[in-house]
């Protein structure tokens, strides 16, 4: 996306309440959300090993940011994009029951990203991870899971309210769940993008479910990694798919805003299904792939939940960067504080 300079922008906070803000809001949204889903926090890694399979590729484009670590033998490590497949691991390791997870603290560096208000090189974000049993792989679980979260922000919003009357909250009542196949036959001839920002608009929050897989046109409604969650299993619906995005509408800078991306984790076959979808079979190699192919995995469900944007969206803000210490371009800095935009 371009740069948005929204007409008449208001900024509501000042920088110094601004932080006092943040802090609220991080407070308030990671008490709701380990409360309503069972989570004990841990420590997280910054840099993981390259070659280990744990890293999140996101698309599978973007380059990590990568070292040689010097004390064993210049092996190089690489930051985290994210921590879908690490936290699986972690899962395992503390023999966590099916119906409790964890969740921790993901801090990354995305040097390839496109900077505007949503996009920073600087990526903050919950990352949590629930065991569940086998047959609650279906997408009835990914939905009560996703009304739950949904439940936390709107608790948040309210209290950011009960702090700042002038803030008014913005979210429905519900989020609306709806398909990428299905979004695709509403408004044919729209890009993903487009799609997205229409039905968050007419719904203010919705959950679009089939993140990855082809829809009806050959083409996936956004890239997923082949490795984490399940887009290839055909769920009640008739549609493949147990992963999805959450969006909300920002009525300040006039577009959907994607805070959420979750769903199932792959079975050992979805995982094996995907990998040979997208042409990524060598992967079975590594040792994540190994662990899961060799059933040492529980099943578990987990997504990460963007901080910034989440501070960003609430506090009514135009840009990441309000909110946000980062590093931008000079003539987006200029274009920004015109319009009485402050970057941190």
């Amino acid at each position: 996306m371009a740069l948005i300079i929204p007409k008449r922008y208001k900024n509501k906070l000042l920088p110094e309440t601004t932080e006092v803000a943040i802090k609220m809001i991080k407070d308030t949204f990671e008490q709701k959300l380990s409360g309503r889903l069972n989570l004990r926090r841990i420590t997280a890694p910054l840099f993981v090993l390259s070659g280990t399979g744990l890293n999140d590729d996101l698309n599978g484009v973007e380059r990590p940011v990568n070292f040689p670590v010097k004390a064993i033998g210049d092996r190089r490590a690489e930051v985290v994009h994210s921590l879908a497949k690490w936290k699986r691991t972690k899962l395992a390791a503390y023999d966590v029951a099916p119906g409790y997870g964890i969740y921790t603290d993901m801090n990354a560096i995305r040097a390839d990203e496109d900077l505007d208000n949503l996009h920073s090189l600087y990526v903050d974000q919950w990352d949590w991870e629930q065991t569940i049993a086998d047959n609650d792989r279906n997408l009835d679980r990914l939905k009560r899971t996703v009304e739950k979260i949904y439940a936390c922000l709107k608790e948040t919003e309210l209290e950011v309210y009960r702090h700042f009357p002038h803030i008014t909250p913005r979210l429905p009542e519900a989020v609306t769940f709806i398909h990428a196949e299905e979004l695709r036959r509403l408004y044919p001839g729209l890009t993903a993008g487009e799609r997205e920002n229409i039905a968050a608009k007419e719904h203010g929050a919705i959950f679009i479910i089939g993140i990855g897989a082809p829809l009806g046109d050959g083409k996936p409604h956004d890239g997923r990694a082949p490795d984490y969650d399940d887009w290839i299993t055909e769920n009640e619906d008739g549609h493949q798919g147990l992963n999805g995005d959450l969006i909300v509408y920002d009525s300040v800078l006039g577009r959907g805003i994607e805070l959420s991306s979750m769903g199932i984790r792959v079975s050992p076959d979805s995982l094996m299904r995907q990998l040979q979808a997208t042409g990524k079979t060598e992967r079975a190699g590594l040792d994540f792939h190994k662990s899961l192919l060799e059933g040492t995995l529980p099943a578990s469900i987990g997504g990460g939940i963007g901080q910034s944007r989440l501070c960003m969206f609430l506090l009514q803000k135009a840009h990441i960067g309000e909110v946000q210490a980062g590093i931008w371009p000079e003539e987006q800095i200029s274009a920004c504080r015109e319009a009485g935009i402050f970057l941190l």
